[in-house]
This record gives structure tokens, sequence and C-alpha cells, in this order.
């Protein structure tokens, strides 16, 4: 069974998507629907222009929210960039650091992400450390070993700072395709990050499952011992399919 003491979290990352009409409505169906959602933590990541929306239409809801990114700089001439202390600003809960869209379209490495992670925790922000193989280095059987690279730097940080991160394990192949890694095949990955999370002093560091979740496949996901909860992507943008997510 799925160690209770471990609250389950449901993350849904909008990606980039939403306008501040669309944002409105979705963000009431959440608030609608939130009071029966009572056996997990909810929240949404939204793009940084959104934030300040998202913040007055979700504070005091119970539903919290966070940010896509985050700068490892604090501070300096870095055009673009957006400092934790900034979404520390719009009292983001969460951030999302080394997603594969991040690694694979910019070019982020395994240093970068954990960096990213410390400069988030600095700033009192949880970051979602997002890990997963592409569907070649899954073919090849390479899933544990790349995993395991990429979560090297951020186990670096130490038992005190893991203890305050969230792991998203999300394989590539399953993001946004329409497949899903089978609940066996997530459960192996999930059990050996929890084994990696032991060793360094933070077992009961929540891992989440990413890759096309939804509320037909979340209850067989959500019943590995291992599986804490799901960062979800495209189901996200529909208020009714999110609660039913997390309802399961």
């Amino acid at each position: 069974m799925v160690d209770s003491s471990r609250k389950r979290l449901v993350i849904g990352n909008w990606k980039m998507h939403g306008d501040a009409a669309f944002n409105s409505e979705l963000l009431a169906g959440l608030r609608a629907g939130i009071a029966g959602v009572q056996q997990c933590d909810l929240a949404v990541c939204v793009p940084f222009p959104y934030l300040y929306q998202v913040r007055s239409l979700l504070e005091g809801t119970g539903v919290s929210w966070g940010a896509q990114d985050v700068s490892p700089h604090e501070k300096g001439a870095y055009t673009g960039e957006v400092a934790a202390a900034m979404l520390a600003d719009f009292a983001c809960s969460w951030v999302l650091v080394g997603h594969s869209e991040r690694r694979s379209g910019h070019g982020e490495t395994d240093s970068l992400v954990a960096e990213k992670a410390a400069a988030a925790l600095a700033a009192g922000i949880a970051p979602v450390v997002c890990v997963g193989e592409t569907l070649q280095e899954h073919e090849a059987g390479q899933a544990l070993e790349v995993v395991s690279r990429q979560l090297a730097p951020v186990l670096a940080l130490g038992a005190e700072a893991l203890a305050k991160l969230v792991i998203a394990y999300e394989p590539v192949w399953a993001i946004g395709t329409g497949l899903t890694a089978t609940p066996e095949q997530a459960q192996e990955v999930h059990a050996h990050i929890r084994q990696q999370l032991e060793a360094a002093g933070a077992g009961q560091v929540r891992i989440l499952y990413g890759g096309s979740v939804k509320g037909s496949n979340a209850a067989s996901l959500f019943v590995m011992p291992d599986i804490d909860g799901a960062l979800v992507g495209g189901a996200s943008l529909a208020a009714t399919e999110f609660l039913s997510i997390a309802a399961a």
C-alpha cells in the first residue's frame, strides 16, 4: 500500500496555454470543485504572465500555484529570465525545473537543473524536479540509468534540501503522445527513485508520475506504492478532468 504519511499531490502544468478569459473560467471550475478533493494537495503551474491572475483567483481556496521554470541566478543582466525571488513575490509554492521540454528544447543539463532547484529552495519555493528517458533510451532498456544520471546532481544537494522538493518521473515518450507507461512500468522507475532518495536520507519525498495522465488511468497509477500523485499536462486544462484525476 501507499505510505499514508505521504499525502498525494496533483499538479497541473498548463505549458504555453491560456489567456485571461480562459484562465478565469478554468479556475472558476477548480474553485467550484475543490471541496470534493480532500485526499490530496492540488496545484497548477502556469505561464509567468498569469501568476498575478492565478494568485488573485486561487488565494484562500486550497489550490496552490507555481511557475514552469526559474533562473538559477539571483539577479543580474539576464534578459528574459525570472528569478526565484520574483516568483516568491507572487506567493508561488512550486516551480517546475528540468521538464523534458526544457531539457530538449533549451539544452538544459542535469547540473543546471540542480542549480535551478537550489535557487528555488533558497527562495522558499519547492522545486518539482522532472526526470525521464526518451523513447530511444526506453527501448534500449536505459530508463533507470538515465534517471539516475539526471538525479545525481540533485541528490548532491543533501537530505535537508531534498526533504523540501518533489520529484516527477515523466517518461518523455509518454508526454503529449497519448501513450502512458503501464502502472507496473512506472512503479519500477518510481521504486528505483525511492531507493536513491532513501540512500540520501530523504525517503519520504513525494514522487509524481507525468505522461498522458487522465481521469481514466489515474486510479490504476495511484494504487502503485511509490506513485504519490501526478504531474498533469493537457488534462489540467479542463477543470472536470483535472478534478477527476485528483479524486482518483
